[in-house]
């Protein structure tokens, strides 16, 4: 049984993502996991502390559930649940991860635009857990990813090969191409990148990460999702 697990606000590509999960699913029994984060209310009343934890949606947000709801009832093979976090740390996030048995997280674009510090804070969180993380791209589609582009890190002591292996074994993806990572130097990489994403119909990066001291900072510093609005699947190295 696959789960996944897709922090949202309940903006419009939450959809996106729930269609997205319910392909990687491929044809398996999964729960999908919408998970709404909010600061704990910082009230002595026990009454008053109650009344602020009740979550109220706006009418498109509702409007967003109930679509997502209509999706899962006409899919034989998935259950929606709809789980509401009320403060956030390292061990919580964790817990979540393995009392869901999560395996795969999905980030919408518009949830990563959040500016909340308890949804960047998420996002900080989710990066440094070992299970694999699929950005979503800034175009609305239904994740039925094929061709994959692999960024390869020269930091990093892996194999593009173990890293097919494990594509292989949990998803449907196969990488038909690679690259140098081009982090500093994405300029001049761009084109080339452009050329191969087009030549091998590519609609999927993937690459690997590596567990980072969690820093909140004035200028968010643009990734390859960013850049090139292409979809990601990142990978714990440790996993790959």
């Amino acid at each position: 049984m696959k789960n996944f697990l897709i922090p949202t606000t309940f903006e419009i590509d939450t959809i996106s993502a729930v269609k997205s999960a319910i392909n990687q699913a491929k044809n398996t029994n999964c729960e999908i996991i919408l998970m709404m984060v909010s600061d704990t209310p910082d009230s002595f009343s026990s009454a008053q502390f109650l009344r602020e934890m009740r979550t109220e949606l706006t009418k498109s947000q509702k409007e967003v559930l109930e679509t997502c709801r209509y999706i899962i009832e006409h899919t034989a093979n998935c259950k929606l649940k709809v789980h509401n976090q009320y403060g956030l740390s390292v061990s919580v996030f964790k817990g979540i991860i393995d009392a869901f048995d999560v395996k795969l997280v999905v980030l919408t674009h518009s949830y990563k635009q959040e500016t909340k510090r308890i949804h960047q804070y998420l996002v900080k969180l989710a990066g440094n857990q070992k299970c694999p993380i699929l950005h979503l791209g800034t175009e609305l589609n239904e994740g039925d990813f094929n061709k994959a582009l692999y960024i390869e890190n020269a930091s990093a002591n892996i194999h593009v090969k173990d890293v097919q292996q494990f594509l292989s074994a949990n998803f449907s993806f196969e990488i038909v191409s690679q690259t140098a990572h081009f982090d500093d130097d994405y300029e001049q990489f761009a084109p080339y990148l452009s050329e191969a994403i087009s030549k091998y119909n590519i609609d999927l990066l993937v690459e690997t990460r590596k567990g980072e001291k969690i820093k909140f900072k004035k200028s968010k510093k643009e990734n390859v999702n960013d850049r090139m609005g292409l979809p990601v699947l990142s990978l714990y190295e440790e996993l790959a």
